[in-house]
């Protein structure tokens, strides 16, 4: 009963706050289905959800992968809003529920992300494994190890840490480790390409700058212009474990940032 105790505040806890009622929060998903979302998985064409990777059950949206049988075989998805936000607070609840599907790469155990102006699914090509954009990195511990979630990595985008240009691909924020199937809270302030702050329990754990397109990390490597990255879409992840999110919700600031909404 302890025990039962014990977890059941620790989840409400690191669950996400309840929004301000004077603030205009957008819920990104409506509860019901997929609707404003569009589906890129790679090795097959935009739009299509091969196996019903993403789908709606009890008002939260799920990933699984009971379709791709015994080898994920790098399929990796991403559920992209069909909106474009440049300005924004961005608040996501979710947590890794079960065993990972075969074939999924060690890295990708408990492994998803909210990747931040994210290409258009429309231009990415058919096998493309990540859309350009910069992620907001969710992972999940294993029981036994830390392992820090709200980290930043870099899918064919630069960004500045500490004022100095990174050039790794993932850097680790300073967030404590989340095991087992908690719900976690995930907090982003956007501000076009100019700073992004990842936020967990009120604290800052991640902040980086000059958001930019170039660098690798993705493949094949897309034709886009270099440059600032100053906005585009949201993206969620199926990377081959199980994930699921109940609360996607963006609160706009481009009208306080005196920046044109799309």
């Amino acid at each position: 009963m302890k025990k039962a105790l014990f977890y059941f505040i620790l989840v409400a806890f690191v669950g996400c706050k309840e929004s301000e009622s004077k603030e205009k929060w957008e819920q990104l998903f409506n509860g019901k289905d997929l609707t404003g979302w569009t589906v890129k998985i790679a090795g097959y064409p935009v739009g299509e959800n091969f196996g019903n990777t993403f789908y709606v059950e009890d008002s939260i949206l799920k990933v699984n992968y009971e379709a791709y049988g015994d080898d994920f075989k790098d399929r990796f998805g991403h559920l992209s809003t069909d909106k474009i936000y440049s300005h924004y607070k961005l608040r996501i609840e979710y947590r890794f529920v079960g065993e990972q599907a075969p074939g999924g790469a060690g890295w990708a155990y408990r492994n998803s992300g909210a990747m931040l102006h994210s290409q258009d699914p429309q231009t990415m090509a058919l096998d493309q494994d990540f859309p350009v954009s910069v992620e907001a990195q969710m992972l999940g511990g294993d029981g036994k190890h830390e392992r820090t979630t709200g980290n930043v990595c870099t899918p064919g985008t630069e960004v500045h840490i500490g004022g100095q240009q990174y050039n790794g691909h993932c850097a680790e924020s300073t967030s404590k480790t989340y095991h087992g199937d908690q719900w976690v809270c995930l907090e982003m302030i956007v501000l076009g390409d100019s700073i992004v702050h990842h936020i967990m329990e009120g604290d800052t754990i991640m902040t980086y700058t000059n958001l930019s397109i170039g660098g690798g990390n993705v493949s094949p490597q897309p034709n886009l212009p270099l440059g600032p990255l100053k906005e585009g879409r949201i993206a969620l992840q199926s990377e081959s474990h199980p994930v699921e999110f109940r609360k996607v919700e963006l609160l706009d600031l481009s009208e306080k940032s005196n920046v044109k909404k799309h």
